[in-house]
């Protein structure tokens, strides 16, 4: 009999962000339901973030440990049939692997974990396993994105040649020392971030946007990265050259300190024929650049789309669609591969895909080759896994 998926959480705890942004997107399809959760390493904060979900105080955990651990000696009708991850970097790793050891399926945010030697532990993991891992890479559920990986696939821009993607945010810009908020003080924190700061936080974001609509792999790379505040002990600023699979070239920045930024995301792709442009805070939007005729303008929830972007498209034309929306398509998509899995049921996985565990371990390989460049005199650093 078909069912909701049954969802733990790790994380995610009165005051969090990223927490209500994953059950948001969890729920918004109907296809999961939030049964237990370790929601804090404070106990009284656990229960209450349990209790404000209106979870029964038996499936209220101290820690996830303990939530693992009992979770699996439920009845198969109702324990967890996966646990969202949603701590800062430096918890993702043993709750997930532990999770995965216990027979439970894991969605994590990202990046996937603080290090790559975690990542590929992981992997291994996974892949001994035969589980599910899914990674929210969030900027590749947007349907327009989706349409651009379509685009390039086909062949219409022509063979690759440039690629530039930039994320740009202004909200750490000022340094206020003890003061700084919760989710300051932990990113640029090397023991809970890991090795990199914003170029960990945002540019694997970029760099993982780079790949999956072009299909192509970094394989070398010449790191800039920058500390502009005072006080930091982590990037906040930074500049990458790359170089793809095919010969192309590329150039990627990220920083988090150019004042009255938003969330600018933007890449652009170009091949011998033509070129596309997407933004994130106009997402519904991507435009296509050709050299022998006008430029056009392809929009979100349009019938000319392609059946991987029209999947992913929630809303008619003309009525907006953003992070939250894409957050949950790729929640949708692994729950419905979760569920197929649980009835034997195929699906159409050419529509249906997620970020796993293998984007994990580029994102990390990124991070760790970004810093060894950074730190070297030599031009190029050869993109190491």
């Amino acid at each position: 009999m078909k069912r909701k998926l049954r969802m733990g959480m790790i994380g995610g705890g009165t005051g969090s962000f990223i927490g209500a942004v994953h059950r948001i997107a969890a729920n918004t399809d109907g296809l999961i339901e939030l049964v237990c959760g370790a929601f804090s390493t404070r106990k009284d904060v656990a229960m209450e973030s349990g209790r404000n979900l209106f979870l029964p105080d038996e499936r209220i955990y101290a820690s996830y440990d303990e939530m693992i651990e009992r979770e699996s000696k439920l009845p198969s009708n109702e324990r967890m049939d996966f646990v969202s991850i949603v701590t800062p970097n430096h918890a993702h790793f043993d709750p997930a692997y532990k999770a995965l050891d216990s027979g439970f399926h894991v969605m994590i945010d990202k990046p996937i974990t603080l290090s790559l030697e975690e990542a590929k532990l992981l992997k291994e993991k996974v892949s001994k396993s035969g589980l599910l891992l899914g990674l929210t890479h969030t900027y590749t559920g947007y349907p327009m994105v989706k349409q651009a990986k379509e685009i390039v696939a086909s062949g219409a821009l022509g063979n690759i040649v440039k690629i530039y993607v930039s994320y740009h945010q202004g909200w750490l810009s000022k340094f206020s020392g003890s003061k700084e908020g919760t989710q300051a003080a932990w990113r640029t924190d090397p023991k809970r971030s890991g090795k990199a700061g914003g170029m960990g936080d945002i540019g694997t974001h970029a760099f993982n946007l780079a790949e999956y609509i072009t299909g192509l792999q970094v394989t070398e790379l010449c790191a800039q990265l920058n500390i502009v505040v005072e006080g930091r002990l982590l990037d906040d600023d930074g500049a990458v050259l790359l170089k793809f699979n095919n010969g192309a070239s590329g150039v990627l920045t990220a920083t988090q300190i150019a004042a009255g930024e938003e969330n600018e995301l933007i890449i652009k792709v170009y091949g011998e024929k033509g070129g596309l442009v997407w933004q994130q805070q106009e997402p519904n939007t991507l435009i296509l650049k050709w050299q022998d005729k006008p430029a056009e303008i392809l929009r979100a929830g349009s019938g000319y789309l392609s059946s991987i972007a029209q999947h992913n498209s929630r809303t008619p034309g003309g009525h907006p669609e953003g992070y939250l929306e894409a957050f949950a398509n790729i929640y949708r998509n692994f729950a419905i591969t979760l569920s197929s899995r649980i009835n034997a049921e195929n699906i159409d996985a050419g529509n249906i895909e997620f970020p796993s565990v293998e984007e994990g371990v580029r994102g990390m390989a990124f991070i760790e080759n970004v810093v060894r460049s950074s730190g070297s005199s030599k031009k190029w650093t050869e993109f190491e896994i």
